[in-house]
Parts: C-alpha cells; sequence; structure tokens
C-alpha cells in the first residue's frame, strides 16, 4: 500500500520521459520462413532524481515499446542526487557486467557510452564519470547502472541510520 502511495507521488510531480536504448530483434525460422519478434529495453525518468527501466515483447516494435515504458513505470526509483551529480564513487554489477560511477565536477557532463548515458540523464545526473568492464550488453549495462545508482545513499540518509553527524569536505 505505502509503495502504490509512493509511486502516485512520484508520477505527479514532473511529467516523466522515456527514451528506447535499444530493439532487439529475433527471428525463429519455420516452415513458411522466418517468424520476426522484437524487445525493446527502455528507460524512463523525471530528469529530477526518479528513473527506471523497462523490457518489453512482442511481435511489431511499437507494442513492444509500449510493453517496456509500461513496465518501467512500475520500476521507478528515487536516486540522491547532489549538485547535478552522485553523492560518492559506486560500482554496479549485473552478471558479467562492471559499471564504475564517479562524482564528478561541475561542467564536467555525462562522460558514459550509449546505454549507460540515458539512465543517467533521466536520473537527473548531468556530472559524472562512468567505466564499464566486462560485457557491453546492452541490457546488463542499465541494470548494472540501475544497481550501482540504488546503493547510493546521500549524507542524510547515513546520518540517520548510524545516528551520528558527518562532515563532508567540498571536492571542488
Amino acid at each position: 500500500m505505502a509503495e502504490e502511495a509512493i509511486r502516485t507521488d512520484i508520477q505527479s510531480e514532473q511529467p516523466l520521459e522515456d527514451t528506447v536504448v535499444k530493439v532487439f530483434r529475433n527471428a525463429k525460422v519455420v516452415k513458411g520462413g522466418r517468424r520476426m519478434s522484437f524487445s525493446a529495453l527502455v528507460v524512463v525518468g523525471d530528469r529530477n532524481g526518479t528513473v527506471g527501466y523497462g523490457y518489453g515483447k512482442a511481435n511489431e516494435v511499437p507494442p513492444a515499446v509500449e510493453k517496456a515504458v509500461k513496465d518501467a513505470k512500475k520500476n521507478l526509483h528515487r536516486i540522491p542526487v547532489v549538485d547535478e551529480t552522485i553523492p560518492h564513487a559506486v560500482v554496479g554489477r549485473s552478471r558479467a557486467t562492471q559499471v564504475t560511477l564517479l562524482p564528478a565536477s561541475p561542467g564536467t557532463g555525462v562522460i558514459a557510452g550509449s546505454s549507460v548515458r540515458p539512465v543517467l540523464e533521466y536520473a537527473g545526473v548531468r556530472n559524472v564519470l562512468t567505466k564499464i568492464n566486462g560485457s557491453r550488453s546492452a541490457k546488463n549495462v542499465v541494470k548494472a547502472v540501475m544497481n550501482g545508482l540504488l546503493e547510493l545513499r546521500d549524507k542524510e540518509t547515513v546520518e540517520s541510520q548510524r545516528g551520528v553527524e558527518i562532515e563532508v569536505e567540498k571536492r571542488w
């Protein structure tokens, strides 16, 4: 019940934007020839700390994208963004993929590959450095980035969990 309230609250703040990260084509060989099917990987976010990804399959591309957008809206997450970058360095993992996310100074921009960039941009991160190690499969990269973003903690969260005051030095 509480999660439903959070989702509706997140969706009502700002309109969600979506982008197709990759469309996959599958061919099944049958007696009459090749039967094509498609799947789509989509990222949805409000560019203000809320992001999610979805995956959908269908016999044509537009329905696959629609299903993926619907799936992504069900899986929205809140990401801590501090001064348009991430609060600390983190490593996200998914299967054979490892993505390193490093905070960057203002004006750096999003230094990232084609699968990492939409996730970070729709999350509202504008200055970050990234590096992909291992597999560069789009599905695994998006999952690894989301895994890394979900491990982020801002100063207030850490203070409340530990019950202490933390002093943070400005890096730039």
